[in-house]
């Protein structure tokens, strides 16, 4: 795996890993002019801070601190260190080196395609007791789904996203067919069609499945829109501006399907992707059509700019035909989960109580964090149609995680353990671990989620 080496050279520079509550103890006990050198620096002991500091030899000496045992994000500003082989001194116990290793692989990542350089980063040798085969499997789910979000429009289409939903099938052995354009009529994808059939560029619907017959089922639906312009309800320049990461849902179930296959669980999986541009043409769908989905509920478009929940409705009833023994979709469904939770924290909605416990637990234990909201009935009527079974928008302008993760809900059967995730996938900012730009939250804490529910013991 990139950014890591087997073993220290003579010119290997050490690092010293310090938990938080011991930081200051630790830098008290300093030499006095390293001591003066931080002050200087005007350096604080907090988790994520790192400080360099001279050493014998041409050699540096590193001090992180970090939140505690652990702590996967403060390790990821070891990335920000100068070319060179650096290496933890400090014993660490297994898990706890694998969460240092699988940081520091997440902090590393950069979006270099379109550099005609890129620039030279840190080597750190494999922390003893890390295990290796972890890292690499979540850190390099996590970046590929990176890689989709951060790509412009202009270079992943809805065909080129369903390509990568094929090449990652393949990469690990299992298959995926794709259905596009018209063809999605007579594959009943008719509200798939309908958002797509604006754009020059067909939709598409990707459908992955890996594993063997007999085991658990578990299926993942993610959001797929490579580029959401708002249709004929047109986005401002600024809500425009970012909307290449729309398909962050997919780029999150693929980063999902990625860890599970590359980790060999033994789940049959199934993964399907509506890819499709919302654009304006005089093909695009209008406010106030009716559209007909797969599970023959009518929906009468109340803003062509809520075309999420519309490709997602016709893929949730596709999974749920086969009552897979857990059904979760992902998508960057709605600015109201930001409102509510900003952009680091994505909403939670979950039709079992059991598994949404399950997935709070594991994200608060792996440091990958969700929050769950209500599906709180008596706002399902404001999602009433004058003309049709149900609006793809409600009525007013509060609410909208909650009526939006509601009107999903009419496509899955009530008895189908049920989970959606509303995120940003998007980081703001930079902080330790997590690079500015495409963003894959709530990944590993699902994944063990699974693992905890349907395969432990």
């Amino acid at each position: 795996m990139d950014g890591f080496a087997a073993r220290p050279t003579s010119k290997t520079h050490p690092i010293d890993v310090v938990d938080a509550k011991a930081a200051r103890a630790y830098v008290r006990k300093l030499p006095a002019g390293a001591r003066a050198l931080l002050d200087a620096r005007g350096f604080e002991p907090k988790p994520g801070r790192v400080a360099v500091l001279p050493a014998s030899g041409g050699k540096v000496r590193v001090l992180l601190v970090r939140e505690g045992p652990g702590d996967v994000w403060s390790a990821g500003a070891l990335a920000g260190l100068g070319p060179g082989r650096y290496a933890v001194r400090t014993r660490l116990a297994p898990d706890d080196a694998t969460a240092l290793a699988l940081g520091f692989a997440l902090g590393r990542y950069r979006f270099d395609r379109y550099r005609s350089k890129a620039p030279r980063r840190p080597v750190l040798v494999w922390p003893e007791g890390a295990d290796r085969a972890r890292v690499e499997a979540e850190a390099g789910a996590i970046n590929f789904g990176r890689d989709l979000v951060n790509t412009p429009a202009g270079d992943l289409g809805p065909a080129e996203l369903a390509d990568a939903a094929v090449e990652l099938a393949e990469r690990f052995g299992g298959t995926c067919t794709v259905t596009c354009g018209d063809d999605l009529l007579d594959a009943g994808f008719p509200a798939v069609h309908t958002v797509g059939r604006g754009s020059a560029r067909p939709p598409c619907v990707a459908d992955l499945r890996w594993g063997e017959a007999d085991a658990p089922a578990v299926t993942l639906v993610g959001k797929g829109i490579v580029f959401d312009s708002g249709g004929l309800d047109l986005k401002g320049a600024a809500g425009m501006k970012l909307m290449k990461k729309d398909m962050g849902g997919a780029a999150t179930v693929l980063a999902m399907a990625h860890m599970i296959m590359a980790r060999g669980l033994p789940v049959r999986l199934r993964v399907l992707v509506p890819a499709a541009e919302n654009a304006i043409s005089g093909s695009a769908y209008r406010p106030l059509d009716v559209i007909r989905t797969r599970a023959g509920i009518s929906v009468e478009v109340g803003n062509t700019d809520a075309e999420g929940r519309l490709v997602l409705c016709d893929a949730l009833a596709a999974a749920a035909e086969e009552k897979p023994r857990l059904l979760a979709d992902v998508a960057t469904l709605t600015g109201a989960a930001r409102v509510a939770l900003g952009t680091e924290l994505p909403a939670l909605f979950a039709s079992d109580d059991d598994w949404a416990q399950a997935v709070l637990e594991e994200g608060t234990r792996l440091r990958d964090p969700l929050w769950r909201l209500p599906l709180w009935d008596p706002y399902d009527r404001l999602l009433d149609s004058d003309v049709a079974d149900v609006s793809n928008v409600a009525r007013g302008s509060y609410g909208g995680a909650i009526t939006a993760a509601l009107f999903l809900r009419r496509f899955v059967p009530r008895r189908l353990p049920w989970l959606h995730v509303d995120t940003m996938a998007w980081n703001l900012e930079a902080r330790p671990g997590r690079p500015k730009g495409g963003e894959i939250f709530g990944a590993r804490a699902l994944v063990a989620a699974v693992e905890r529910r349907l395969l432990a013991g």
